[in-house]
């Protein structure tokens, strides 16, 4: 049988916060089945609280999920996508903040887990009323949510929401945050790929071997960086052609086109774009022995991807494990930043991959189900030393 996490409803709330008027929220079930309309779909998660947020004035249509504070506040990133629905921006921030629960608890962090998603054209609609609005919001959860950059986002967008609340991290070095977190998540990354080499090949040394690192963002290019250091041959792909271009000449890699990903043969595939890369379809098409990059949700069905990739003889080192330097960066902000202590911790990724994947090996159970097993026993043995 699948795992099945079973977390305790501390609270469950959907809210509905407006300035103008109520975000209609017809239109969002209007276009879920009718299997997973609103409730049933959070309740389905085991989320404590969803806020919808909107301001006519700014254009701000946001939604904020928090699943989980049993460890802590629930600390996630703010992203700003172009949506094509309200149900698809609401599915993705009840992945990720379920996602960032198991994260912070797996990282041995005392933070719940907690997403916020802003809809619209990160290059064109942005404002500092906008995020300044958004950031009230913010500040009527008492701390109950903590936000910071993610996709579509950054510092200066952070600095914005820090006028309007104590409740953000990952502001600039010169505001005392940590700045730009990317580099950190990608050293994480870099500690969760050696540590599946390590238990692919028995050795973590990646000079030679062929990486085929799909999404060449901030994210994206530190860890090519880090595996260009390490003399690995690496093959780049990415939808903007002209970051394509550079990052390849810049850093000695081969770009490929993004329909190519799965065709080279490749010792690592690093998905580093957004989710749902590892499908039916594309994980019959790997030819490779591990799978680690820094894309959250990666599997396109926890139980069934999960186990496909073991039944295929891949190493799979998940997502949430892997890419939480991050998450360690911006949690740093609270004790008074620094950036070394910061990637010290991140370097301790290596070891409980290494744990997690031995322990999957072991009990015969996909990677996936292994970390979230340890996220889980973490958040019940906090639960039960509490008794709440």
């Amino acid at each position: 049988m699948p795992f099945e996490p079973e977390i305790p409803i501390k609270r469950f709330k959907i809210i509905i916060i407006h300035l103008n008027f109520m975000l209609d929220i017809h239109e969002i079930t209007q276009t879920l089945p009718k299997s997973q309309m609103v409730f049933e779909r959070i309740a389905a998660g085991n989320h404590e609280q969803v806020v919808f947020c909107y301001d006519r004035a700014t254009g701000l249509k946001a939604i904020i999920s928090i699943h989980s504070t049993i460890l802590g506040p629930a600390l996630g990133g703010t992203r700003m996508w172009q949506y094509k629905s309200e149900a698809e921006a609401l599915n993705d921030v009840l992945r990720l903040s379920r996602g960032m629960t198991y994260k912070a608890a797996v990282a041995g962090l005392n933070l719940g887990g907690g997403k916020a998603v802003i809809m619209g054209n990160p290059k064109t609609d942005k404002s500092e009323a906008m995020f300044r609005r958004f950031g009230r919001f913010i500040n009527n959860l008492h701390g109950s949510y903590i936000t910071a950059e993610d996709v579509g986002t950054n510092t200066r967008d952070m600095e914005h929401i820090a006028s309007e609340t104590k409740h953000v991290t990952g502001l600039p070095e010169s505001m005392g945050g940590g700045g730009n977190p990317s580099p950190v998540t990608a050293y994480g990354v870099y500690m969760g790929l050696k540590a599946a080499a390590m238990h692919a090949w028995n050795e973590s040394d990646l000079k030679g071997r062929r990486v085929v690192v799909q999404g060449i963002g901030h994210v994206g290019e530190n860890l090519v960086k880090l595996l260009r250091k390490e003399d690995a041959t690496v093959f780049v792909t990415d939808i903007n052609a002209g970051l394509l271009d550079r990052v390849a000449s810049e850093l000695g890699c081969t770009a490929i086109a993004p329909d190519e990903v799965f065709s080279v043969a490749a010792d690592i595939y690093a998905p580093c774009a957004l989710g749902a890369t590892l499908n039916t379809e594309n994980i019959e098409k790997l030819n490779c022995k591990v799978v680690a990059g820094a894309a959250n949700n990666q599997l396109a069905d926890e139980d069934v991807h999960g186990r496909m990739l073991m039944d295929k003889g891949i190493v799979y080192a998940p997502d949430f494990l892997i890419n939480a330097g991050g998450l360690i960066n911006v949690y740093s902000e609270f004790t008074g930043y620094d950036r070394e202590k910061a990637l010290s911790q991140t370097e301790r990724i290596f070891d409980v991959t290494l744990d997690i994947l031995r322990k999957a090996q072991k009990e015969k159970i996909p990677s996936q189900e292994a970390a979230m097993r340890m996220a889980e026993k973490r958040l019940t043995d906090h639960l039960a030393s509490t008794g709440d």
